[in-house]
């Protein structure tokens, strides 16, 4: 059973209990979430981060639901999400929406803009064809998109990072309290994005949102993130504040991943310090710490014992048997 990383004292929106999802494909099982426990507070932007095929998607899809869990619970604002049939999961979703990782392929290319923005009211039952236009023209307006010019057209009409706009804009048309931004800006130039981050930032202060925000991209997490949680082949491996976290990593895979991120500096030479070897299969991930075959600090302990995640410092957790600080774990 995972250690539960505890909410501030604003309390928790969101509490996931030892989730496990897995998928069974050609006779194998795929395990993409191992028994992950974390909690993210009202108000605040949780960063979820590690390499392509760590689980971050799987498991924000199963928070919302669109994936249902093997085992564990989702708690949201004291209710059971993982126990709610489909009519009361339906009627939830107006308090918990998703940004797609793919503006474009996430917008139905044959419908009206005015039309995708609007659709989540009708699902939600705003009968009212004025009110469903105000709210669509108030949405569309809040993301920097002119109603007027915008509502007729079709996707293909616009860029990326108007695409983005305009599906911030059908996640907000229904007045949320949780949003989960699943790699939000990862399709789009460099440019676009630091406008979008800016435009979640803006949307976060003006309607109250808390965020999940889920990227492979440090320097994006660290500039959007109040903490950032760390994942590594379905099992979370670190949790800390954001500053705390980039200034003293704890566990030996969020080094590696903060050495990763590219300095501007030609007079900096990138650094060497890469993990070793082949991620592993998550159809078959190792005994003990999943890390361990790619970790410098690795020792039969770490093959024997599955670190659980522990307090390591001031809010910073850390699930490793050898951190780069504190004291090492002790034996079970």
């Amino acid at each position: 059973m995972s250690t539960l990383v505890p909410a501030t004292s604003r309390g928790a929106l969101l509490q996931v209990d030892d989730l496990i999802v897995e998928y069974h494909v050609a006779g194998h099982t795929v395990h993409a979430v191992s028994c992950v426990s974390l909690q993210v507070t009202r108000g605040e932007t949780l960063g979820l981060v590690g390499e392509s095929g760590c689980g971050k998607s799987t498991l924000g899809r199963a928070v919302l639901q669109l994936r249902r869990a093997n085992a564990g619970r989702v708690m949201f604002d004291g209710h059971d999400l993982t126990a709610m049939n489909h009519e009361m999961m339906r009627r939830m979703r107006q308090r918990v929406q998703l940004i797609f990782q793919d503006p474009i392929a996430s917008l139905n290319p044959r419908r009206r803009i005015g039309d995708i923005v609007a659709e989540p009211l009708i699902i939600a039952g705003v009968a009212d064809r004025a009110e469903r236009d105000r709210r669509v023209r108030e949405a569309l307006s809040a993301v920097g998109l002119d109603p007027d010019l915008v509502m007729g057209r079709l996707p293909h009409e616009f860029s990326g990072g108007q695409c983005q706009r305009i599906c911030i804009a059908r996640a907000l048309v229904l007045n949320p309290d949780f949003i989960v931004c699943d790699e939000p800006v990862s399709a789009l130039d460099v440019s676009i994005r630091a406008q979008i981050l800016n435009l979640l930032e803006d949307m976060k202060a003006r309607y109250g949102l808390t965020l999940l925000f889920i990227a492979h991209d440090l320097a994006v997490v660290k500039a959007v993130s109040d903490r950032v949680a760390v994942m590594y082949l379905g099992r979370l491996c670190e949790v800390a504040p954001a500053a705390q976290l980039f200034a003293q990593p704890a566990h030996p895979y969020t080094a590696l991943l903060i050495e990763a991120i590219p300095n501007p500096d030609p007079d900096i030479k990138p650094s060497e310090s890469v993990p070793t070897g082949e991620p592993p299969s998550p159809i078959a991930p190792p005994s003990g710490c999943r890390f361990r075959t790619r970790c410098p600090r690795a020792d039969q302990r770490c093959a024997d014992e599955m670190p659980e995640l522990r307090l390591i410092a001031k809010d910073q957790f850390v699930a490793c048997h050898h951190p780069l600080i504190g004291e090492p774990a002790q034996l079970q």
